[in-house]
C-alpha cells in the first residue's frame, strides 16, 4: 500500500493564512511586523529565494525591505548595515541570505544580528533557548517539519525518531524539537555505523544530509513516517532514470526543463513508508511560511504580547 503523502504546500497555505490574520490583528493595534532582508551580490539562486521571501511577506501583510550591498561589500560594511537594522524599531526580523561572499566573515555577521530579530533562529542565544525550552526564535525548516507532523496528526511523544544529518541549520535543531516533544531521538551522520540499521528503528525518520536518494527502501521500517528535507537538482539522464524510471509525468517535465528535483529519500520509499513528504511540495514550502510566522513571533516577543498557538512550535 502506497504511503500517505504529506502535502507541505497545503499546510504552508494554512500557516500563511493564520499569519495574515495575526498580522491584521497587530495592524489594528498599530503594529505592522517588519522584515529586513540582506542580499549581498548577485547570486541568482539567492535572488530567487529572496524574491520569494519578500513577495510572501507582502502577501501576508508584513512590511518588508530588501538591502542589496554589492559583492565587494566588506565585513565591516555589513556589520554597519546590521547595526542599523538592529536599531530600527519597525524592523522585527533580520534575515541575512546565505551564502555570503568568501571574503566576508559570515559567522561574525550572523552573530551581529540582535537575537530578538534573528528570524532564522541561528544565533547562539536562540539555540540555547531552544535547548532549554525557553521562548525564542526557532530555525524555519525544523519548525516547519514539526508543523507537518502536528497538522498531519502524527504522534511524536514516545516515538523513536532518527535524524540523518547534524547541520546547525536543520539536523541539530530538528533533533532538539523532537526531543522537546518527548520523542526518543538518534542523530546520524557520516561516521554512523550501520546507518540503514539505525534508520530502520525509526517511527519518524528525518532525512537532512544533502545526498540525493541516499535513503532507500532498506533504510525504512514498514509504516514509518519519512520527512525528506533534501532538495537535490538532477540534470543527468542516468541519474534521472535511477530515481524516476517509468514515471512518464516526471520524464516529460525533465525533458522540457532539463532538470528535476529529488530529495535525500529515494522515491521507492513511498512503497513502504506509512507517510512521506514529497519533493518538491513537502518541507520546502514550510520554510518560507515559518519565516513569516517567525517575523510575527519576533514582533510579539519584542513587545511582550502573548503569542497565539502557531508561535508555540
Amino acid at each position: 500500500m502506497a504511503a500517505r503523502i504529506l502535502d507541505g504546500t497545503k499546510i504552508a497555505g494554512e500557516i500563511r493564512a493564520e499569519v495574515a490574520l495575526q498580522a491584521k490583528a497587530l495592524a489594528a493595534s498599530g503594529v505592522r511586523p517588519g522584515l529586513g532582508v540582506v542580499l549581498v551580490g548577485q547570486n541568482p539562486a539567492s535572488q530567487v529565494y529572496v524574491r520569494g521571501k519578500v513577495k510572501s511577506s507582502q502577501e501576508v501583510g508584513l512590511y518588508s525591505e530588501q538591502h542589496t550591498p554589492p559583492e565587494s561589500a566588506s565585513t565591516e560594511e555589513l556589520l554597519a548595515l546590521i547595526a542599523d537594522l538592529n536599531r530600527r524599531d519597525e524592523i522585527d526580523g533580520i534575515l541575512v541570505q546565505l551564502p555570503l561572499p568568501a571574503h566576508v566573515d559570515a559567522k561574525k555577521v550572523l552573530l551581529a544580528v540582535d537575537p530578538a530579530k534573528d528570524v532564522d533562529g541561528f544565533h547562539p542565544l536562540n539555540v540555547g533557548y531552544l535547548s532549554t525550552q525557553r521562548p525564542g526564535l526557532v530555525p524555519c525548516t525544523p519548525a516547519g517539519v514539526m508543523e507537518i507532523l502536528k497538522r498531519s496528526g502524527i504522534p511524536v511523544a514516545g516515538q523513536e525518531a532518527v535524524v540523518v544529518g547534524r547541520s546547525d541549520i536543520v539536523g541539530k535543531p530538528v533533533a532538539m524539537l523532537l526531543l522537546n516533544q518527548n520523542a526518543t531521538v538518534t542523530v546520524c551522520h557520516s561516521k554512523t555505523r550501520d546507518l540503514p540499521g539505525v534508520c530502520r528503528r525509526a517511527d519518524i525518520l528525518v532525512a537532512a544530509i544533502g545526498r540525493a536518494g541516499l535513503v532507500t527502501r532498506d533504510y525504512v521500517k514498514a509504516g514509518a513516517t519519512v520527512i525528506d528535507v533534501g532538495i537535490n537538482p538532477i540534470t543527468d539522464r542516468k541519474e534521472f532514470d535511477r530515481f524516476f524510471s517509468g514515471n512518464k509525468k516526471r520524464e516529460e517535465a525533465f525533458l522540457a526543463r532539463g532538470s528535476t528535483l529529488v530529495g535525500d529519500v529515494h522515491p521507492e520509499v513511498a512503497e513502504i513508508a506509512g507517510a512521506i513528504t514529497p519533493v518538491p511540495g513537502g518541507v520546502g514550502p514550510l520554510t518560507i511560511a515559518m519565516l513569516m510566522a517567525n517575523t510575527v513571533k519576533a514582533a510579539l516577543l519584542r513587545r511582550g504580547i502573548e503569542q497565539p498557538e502557531l508561535s508555540r512550535v
